[in-house]
């Protein structure tokens, strides 16, 4: 039986990319940094259907001291999806090093150490690396300069680890476009909201699952790697 790590796990697109792994017959090591009743809801729910199919694991993924204690734990691993992170706008006039520092850790800084120190269970199993990216990695979002950055690192972090962990791990990435709404100090009012929407060429959302099943498509196809797939419904078309 093969087992994913899906960091960031408990909520929103880590969630479902933990449902659809199972259903395809993964076990689950579900990351989460706060939200333990959400991780361990799911663990509980999915070892419901198939026993002992689900664990739990607390890190902070922005203190690189918290990466080795959870990978020591870790023996056996063939799939990493390198899913947590954080969103908010930072202004250039209101950019803080805390700020800074937050997002490049959570979004890039830790990834890249997991990654790195699981190296050897994933080769181990010819495993892989999924990395979600996403389309403001390429295309900036207005008011959010340091997650675009972020996002543009992890593109070239995808592509920089599939070079040098091949032949034994393959890692690709997903790139999200409009997925799910912005919360809390990132949520978008209705005429934002309209506005994204016009500018996507199928006019519509798309859904966690959408994701997810990308996910599962890399997590299947032995033969790519290297690659990152925009799941955006052709927003990125719009110029």
């Amino acid at each position: 039986m093969k087992t994913a790590l899906v960091t960031g796990g408990a909520h929103r697109i880590g969630q479902q990319i933990c449902r659809t792994l199972h259903q395809a017959g993964f076990n689950l090591i579900i990351h989460y940094k706060t939200s333990i009743v959400a991780a361990q809801a799911l663990a509980d729910e999915l070892n419901l259907i198939r026993a002992n199919s689900s664990s739990i694991i607390q890190a902070d993924m922005s203190q690189v001291t918290s990466i080795q204690p959870l990978c020591q734990s870790i023996k056996q691993l063939d799939i990493l999806v390198n899913n947590a992170s954080v969103f908010y706008p930072t202004p250039i006039d209101t950019i803080n090093i805390t700020d800074y520092q937050n997002i490049l850790n959570t979004n890039l800084t830790g990834p890249f150490f997991l990654s790195t120190t699981l190296s050897q269970q994933l080769s181990h199993s010819q495993g892989c690396i999924i990395n979600i990216v996403d389309i403001h990695g390429d295309r900036p979002l207005r008011h959010h300069s340091i997650y675009s950055i972020s996002k543009a690192a992890i593109a070239m972090m995808t592509k920089t680890l599939a070079k040098e962990f091949a032949p034994n791990i393959r890692v690709n990435g997903v790139s999200p476009g409009s997925i799910l709404w912005p919360e809390n100090q990132a949520e978008l009012t209705p005429q934002q909201q309209q506005s994204m929407l016009d500018k996507i060429a199928l006019n519509k959302q798309g859904s966690a699952s959408d994701i997810a099943n990308t996910v599962l498509f890399l997590a299947q196809s032995n033969y790519i790697t290297g690659q990152i797939i925009a799941v955006d419904g052709g927003r990125s078309l719009n110029q």
